[in-house]
């Protein structure tokens, strides 16, 4: 188990440094000059006497390759530049965005989850009758809601009419309910499907007709076919926390809700070109961490993976 989570890590290193270094090439190759976007950013007359000093300032002046080992070099120690718009360090201000939208990820998560299971246990028990083919019908019909509509939706009905919960910003506890549903409705039809067919091709098993020709319990049967089935969940569900975060630009503009998703929104709109990098940079990471736990958590479950891997 050493070696295979040791070799997993080993590849996490060139793949980290292939995402940068493509995010960099496309930050450098945007028609916009970054020490103009600098000047221009802090209502400072653009003359070629004060452009040149910023890119001289900025490292612009440098190779191609020796500023990407520059920028390299400085997020290993933690510094991710500076923003354009208020000189404040970059770093400052992920980790000042970071814990609302983590908060948001997990809160939309949990709620997927519960929903996703409930959902697809429901189908697989009572396949084929009624209240499968309606389940699935508002499974369907989710995964084809365009986010932005029904988060709009469920403002005007919770918020306005009902005047149940907040329509924007962070103000409670209940503040974070209508951008968690919102983020995790496309998700939940996604989760609730696949896990619902797993469950019912379990469902059919000798193993499973086995334990019922023994006479085990119909919870004992059912969590027996929920445990063989999560595995083949556990990859989606695993990498779902890093989608959601990546996924908040929408949801966190519709919502006003401050996060990563209205930071970057913000330093796309005000071409803040270090924010950005330090995003795509952020994102990369946590795709890459979630990818490699679900790994180490699959191979630990199923040891078949690790000699597979060896083979």
């Amino acid at each position: 188990m050493k070696a295979y989570i040791l070799r997993r890590l080993l590849l996490t290193i060139p793949l980290l440094l292939g995402i940068s270094f493509v995010s960099f090439i496309i930050i450098q190759l945007s028609p916009s000059d970054p020490a103009e976007v600098a000047v221009r950013v802090n209502e400072i007359v653009p003359t070629d006497e004060v452009l040149e000093l910023t890119r001289e300032q900025l490292g612009l002046n440098k190779p191609f390759l020796v500023r990407y080992a520059d920028w390299m070099c400085a997020v290993a120690h933690g510094d991710l530049g500076r923003r354009y718009v208020d000189n404040k360090p970059v770093a400052q201000e992920l980790a000042r965005a970071l814990p609302p939208t983590l908060w948001l990820a997990l809160a939309a998560t949990l709620f997927m989850a519960v929903c996703s299971v409930g959902m697809a246990f429901v189908c697989a028990m009572y396949e084929g009758r009624p209240v499968d083919y309606l389940l699935r019908g508002f499974i369907f019909s989710g995964t084809a809601t365009p986010g932005f509509w029904a988060g709009l939706l469920l403002m005007w009905l919770f918020s306005v009419k009902l005047n149940w919960l907040p329509t924007s910003g962070m103000q409670g506890a209940s503040s974070v309910i209508l951008p968690a549903v919102t983020l995790s409705l496309t998700y939940i039809s996604t989760y609730a499907r696949l896990l619902r067919n797993s469950m019912v091709q379990n469902k059919q098993k000798n193993s499973v007709l086995y334990a019922r020709a023994r006479g085990l319990t119909r919870g004992m049967i059912w969590r027996h076919i929920f445990r063989n089935s999560l595995q083949s969940t556990l990859t989606g569900l695993g990498m779902s926390l890093p989608k959601l975060m990546a996924g908040t630009f929408v949801v966190e503009t519709i919502f006003a809700w401050p996060g990563l998703g209205w930071l970057c929104v913000t330093a796309i709109f005000n071409r803040d070109f270090p924010v950005i990098q330090a995003y795509v940079l952020l994102m990369a990471v946590l795709f890459v961490g979630c990818n490699l736990l679900v790994d180490i958590l699959c191979a630990a479950i199923d040891p078949r993976l690790r000699t597979r891997e060896q083979i």
